[in-house]
């Protein structure tokens, strides 16, 4: 199992802490694999301390319309962290 720290812009952190937004479009340019953990670190021209904790539950690739290198990822919540504390 693999961990990644990604950028997040606000208007999408915000969704997928809501619950809204179950997935993410991704260069897959680090080897997602099912079971590895995201923390989606938000970035608003500078990381705001705001996380995401992730669990990739699913990979779409190689999928008409998808384009090469690209997957989309389908993740579980584990937990919100706040590190401006």
């Amino acid at each position: 199992m693999g961990t990644h720290h990604l950028k997040i812009l606000p208007e999408y952190f915000l969704q997928v802490a809501i619950g809204n937004k179950t997935f993410e479009l991704r260069k897959n340019d680090r080897d997602f694999k099912v079971g590895d953990i995201i923390f989606l670190e938000e970035w608003d021209n500078e990381y705001t301390g705001r996380v995401l904790e992730l669990e990739i539950t699913y990979i779409l690739s190689n999928f008409k319309g998808l384009e090469e290198g690209y997957v989309i990822l389908s993740v579980s919540f584990i937990r919100y962290l706040n590190r401006t504390i």
